[in-house]
C-alpha cells in the first residue's frame, strides 16, 4: 500500500493495493500524487465514495489513462482520496467516512466532491492530487482551501477509467499549491493555447451572489489586483435565462444524467445513501426525457451567448463561490442553502463547457476565498499563464505593502 502516514486531515482512504514504483527522470519526478476514488488504479478497488460500491468492486486491471500519464511522468502515487458519495455533493462530507479537514480553515468544510484531494494538497500530504469537476468540485474546494483549481474545457481531457456522474458536465481536474507545478501537469494533459486576452468583462449579476458586505469588499480588492494586470474590466450582460433559470437548467440536466447512469444500481437494493445525496438522485428520477431535452435547448442558447461574448479573446472575472467555506458545524439546511447559492455561480462554466480558473487571491473571516477567470473554450493553458502573472503580481504587491 502506497498511502502516506499520518493522515491528520482524513484525506485518504484505507485501501490496500500494490506498491507502484515511480518512473525515474520524468517532469513530475520526486512529486507525490493522490488520486480521487473515482479513477481506476491498477490493483486497487474503485469505491466512488460508497461502501457498497467498494465491496462489490474488483481490483482494477488497468489505470485510467489520464492518471497513467501522470505516473509515466514520474509522479509517485501515495494513495486514494476521499470523495463525496458518488460525487453528488459540493460540501466534502460523506456520511460513510470521517469528514476531511480543511487545513487552511479547520473549522470549515473542504468542499466536495474532491474533498480528500483538496485536503491532501492543502495539508502538504501530497504535492498534487487528481479530482474532478462536474458542478464545481475542483473550483469550490480550491477556493475553500486556498489552492489553484482549473475546471478544464469540456472534453479536453479523457475520462476513460473514471466513474461518471453527469457525462455532459464531468471534467478531469487537479489541485496544486503553486502554479509552476500546476502548469507542468497541464503541459502533459492539455494542448497549448494561443489565446491572447484582449477584453476584460464583468457581470454584475454574478457579483450580486456574494454572501455579504465582507465578501463583497474582499472580492473587490482581489478584482482590483487582477485589473492591475489585465486592464480595466467593462460591464457585460447575459440574456439567455436569468440566474435562477440557469441554476435550474443545470440542476435538472445534471440530475437527469446522474440518474440515467446510477439509477439502475441505486434501485436494485437499499443503498443507504447519505443526507442530500439520496434526495438528489430521487429528484433526478422524476425528470423525464422531454423536460431534459427542453432544458438542453436552453443550455445551448446560453452556451452560444457566452461563446459570442468571449469570442477568442474575452475574459470574465467573477467570484468562484459566494464566500469562505461554510463552517462544518453549520446546520444541514444552512449548508444546502449555501450550496444552491454557490451553484448559481459555478454553473456557468459547466453549462457552457468553458474553462474556469480559481485563484487563491483573497480571504474573508480568516479563511481562503477564491476569484475566478472564465475564458474561451480551449484557453485553459492561457488562463494558467495569466493566473501565474496575477499571482506573482499579487505576491509582489503584498510584499511591498500595496493594497
Amino acid at each position: 500500500m502506497n498511502q502516506v502516514r499520518p493522515d491528520r486531515f482524513n484525506a485518504f482512504l484505507d485501501s490496500d493495493g500494490p506498491m507502484i514504483e515511480p518512473v525515474a527522470g520524468g517532469p513530475l519526478s520526486q512529486m507525490t500524487l493522490a488520486i480521487k476514488d473515482i479513477y481506476d488504479v491498477a490493483g486497487y478497488k474503485t469505491g466512488c465514495g460508497n461502501p457498497q460500491k467498494l465491496a462489490e468492486a474488483s481490483p482494477a486491471t488497468r489505470t485510467a489513462p489520464t492518471v497513467q500519464v501522470l505516473l509515466d511522468a514520474g509522479a509517485q502515487f501515495i494513495g486514494r482520496t476521499q470523495t463525496d458519495e458518488l460525487t453528488f455533493s459540493l460540501n466534502g462530507e460523506n456520511a460513510h467516512y470521517p469528514r476531511p479537514i480543511n487545513p487552511a480553515a479547520p473549522q470549515r468544510i473542504t468542499g466536495g466532491s474532491s474533498s480528500g484531494s483538496a485536503a491532501a494538497v492543502a495539508g502538504g500530504l501530497a504535492d498534487m492530487a487528481a479530482g474532478s469537476d462536474t458542478g464545481g468540485s475542483i473550483r469550490a474546494p480550491a477556493s475553500y482551501c486556498g489552492l489553484i483549481g482549473l475546471r478544464t474545457s469540456q472534453g479536453a481531457i479523457s475520462l476513460e477509467g473514471a466513474m461518471p456522474l453527469a457525462a455532459s458536465y464531468d471534467t478531469f481536474g487537479w489541485f496544486a499549491r503553486d502554479m509552476e507545478l500546476y502548469e507542468k501537469i497541464a503541459a502533459l494533459l492539455l494542448p497549448a493555447s494561443s489565446t491572447v486576452f484582449g477584453r476584460v468583462l464583468r457581470l454584475s449579476e454574478l457579483d450580486n451572489l456574494l454572501a455579504g458586505p465582507a465578501e463583497k469588499a474582499a472580492f473587490e480588492s482581489a478584482f482590483q489586483s487582477v485589473e492591475r494586470v489585465v486592464g480595466t474590466a467593462r460591464p457585460a450582460t447575459l440574456t439567455a435565462m436569468d440566474i435562477d433559470q440557469r441554476y435550474w437548467c443545470f440542476r435538472k440536466t445534471q440530475s437527469y444524467e446522474a440518474w440515467q447512469y446510477h439509477g439502475p444500481w441505486i434501485s436494485a437494493a437499499e443503498r443507504h445513501l447519505g443526507p442530500g445525496v439520496g434526495e438528489r438522485f430521487a429528484y433526478g428520477s422524476t425528470i423525464d426525457d422531454q423536460s431534459y431535452h427542453a432544458e438542453m435547448v436552453k443550455r445551448a442558447e446560453l452556451t452560444d451567448e457566452l461563446h459570442q461574448l468571449l469570442a477568442d479573446d474575452g475574459l470574465i472575472i467573477m467570484p468562484t463561490v459566494p464566500g469562505a467555506a461554510p463552517e462544518a458545524k453549520a446546520p444541514f439546511e444552512s449548508m444546502q442553502a449555501y450550496r444552491e447559492q454557490a451553484l448559481r455561480l459555478l454553473c456557468h462554466s459547466g453549462l457552457s463547457g468553458l474553462p474556469e480558473l480559481s485563484l487563491p487571491l483573497s480571504s474573508v473571516q480568516g479563511a481562503p476565498f477564491g476569484l475566478s477567470l472564465l475564458g474561451p473554450r480551449g484557453s485553459d493553458r492561457a488562463l494558467l499563464a495569466l493566473g501565474k502573472r496575477i499571482l506573482q503580481a499579487s505576491s509582489a504587491n503584498n510584499a511591498n505593502g500595496t493594497v
